[in-house]
């Protein structure tokens, strides 16, 4: 997964870790093993009471084995969403660690 990172780099990403969480932010940085450094990373949290909220966490590192999936995020598609509104229920763990 690391190899195609490059193309992200300095760009709005969001990513699927293994636990279920959605965190959005700028890659900054990874390693081989796709390790993540992403700046002005918030967490969405998912709701069917209350609509999805974005937690700030700041600058956020993931690591690589943590990470399910990474992609690309429109930016302009994104801030036309009103979340506030968007009632679904959280994601479960991708995989169950034991």
């Amino acid at each position: 997964m690391a190899a195609f990172l490059d193309s992200y780099l300095n760009k709005l990403v969001q990513i699927m870790t293994c636990d279920g969480r959605q965190i959005m932010g700028f890659l900054e940085g990874y390693d081989q093993v796709t390790n993540l450094i992403i700046t002005e990373a918030r967490e969405r949290v998912f709701s069917t009471q209350h609509g999805v909220k974005d937690v700030p966490l700041g600058m956020y590192v993931i690591r690589g084995d943590n990470v399910a999936a990474v992609g690309e995020v429109d930016e302009e598609l994104d801030q036309r969403i009103d979340f506030a509104e968007v009632y679904v229920p959280p994601l479960g763990p991708i995989w169950e660690m034991q």
